[in-house]
């Protein structure tokens, strides 16, 4: 059981009268024809936001959404003050994928003294400042410790040397999915006496940030073989330094990541990376679907948790249309 399953179940207790008095404690949300719903975006600069905010314009029409996207370039203070702003234009919902789990605090207490009913998508904030069920609805998304779990447990019963010596690019310092896929990974991958983490740096989930991490991690760690990113982006961008520096993604370099992004994919295709384990952007759908549960007076769960299949060389073919 993972750190943020046990804190929202302490929440649960704490509270005493359970999930129905949570419930009465937030905002409710009416029940009409159209709803003017905001999505504060926390970035565009990767493939996996960008289908992102595109499953929320796409869902919009058939929603009956008034749709108010916004898109934080990369700041956590303009994520704030973008969610300022949709609160005094007046949005009856938000859905919040928070850049960081500590800064984005703020915006979700605003938006609950407002009286907008918030969903976190994707990414969550520290569940010791901010609770499921007080100052929030739900948490929208993946397990990603189980994700990093996943990666970590792949890669011990794949690799094929003595001795596994490990680089990990992590992602944006501070966000949710970084701090739990390195958990899941380090806890998994030390059960392997066989490796060792030698280095373990931040390229903010960016593939040419990822690159350029990863050309000086090799610098310092000539002997890596196997290369753990938190994301595709950072592990495309880390196969690009490996095959600039003269080593063989995928035969003397084992490359593994999370996402399931086509490049992903067709570089699994193309043997340079051993797994990717989905973490699906497509949350559009999944956001109607709830939203309309909670208007209908439903009971949502604090942690509507979505699965994520895994992806190597057995299946990458197969699913690479469905790719984004």
């Amino acid at each position: 059981m993972n750190r943020r399953i046990l804190l929202l179940a302490a929440t649960a207790l704490s509270l005493g009268a359970g999930s129905l008095a949570m419930g009465q404690s937030l905002p409710p949300l009416e029940k009409k024809d159209r709803y003017k719903v905001g999505f504060s975006q926390m970035e565009s600069n990767n493939p996996w936001r960008i289908a992102e905010t595109k499953s929320f314009h796409d869902t919009a029409e058939a929603c009956n959404w008034d749709l108010i996207a916004t898109d934080a370039a990369g700041s956590a203070a303009k994520q704030v003050a973008d969610v300022d702003s949709m609160i005094a234009q007046g949005i009856d919902v938000l859905f919040l994928p928070p850049r960081e789990e500590k800064p984005l605090i703020p915006a979700v207490k605003k938006a609950r003294a407002a009286g907008i009913p918030t969903f976190l998508v994707d990414r969550s904030v520290d569940p010791a400042a901010a609770k499921p069920g007080v100052d929030f609805v739900a948490f929208l998304g993946s397990d990603f410790i189980d994700q990093g779990r996943r990666v970590a447990d792949w890669t011990i019963a794949n690799f094929k040397g003595d001795k596994g010596v490990i680089v990990q690019l992590e992602g944006t310092t501070g966000s949710s999915p970084a701090n739990d896929r390195k958990k899941g990974f380090d806890d998994a991958i030390a059960a392997d006496s066989r490796f060792e983490i030698v280095a373990s740096q931040s390229g903010d989930f960016a593939r040419d940030l990822g690159r350029q991490v990863m050309e000086t991690l090799l610098q310092a760690h000539p002997d890596v073989n196997v290369v753990y990113a938190h994301n595709d982006e950072m592990a495309i961008g880390a196969i690009q330094a490996l095959e600039l520096a003269g080593r063989k993604p995928g035969e003397d370099v084992l490359v593994v990541s999370i996402d399931g992004t086509r490049d992903a994919l067709q570089a699994i295709i193309d043997g340079k990376m051993g797994v990717t384990v989905e973490s699906s952007p497509f949350f559009g759908p999944l956001a109607c679907e709830v939203m309309n549960r909670y208007a209908n007076g439903e009971e949502i769960e604090h942690w509507v948790q979505v699965q994520d299949r895994i992806f190597t060389q057995d299946n990458a073919a197969k699913h690479i249309d469905e790719a984004y």
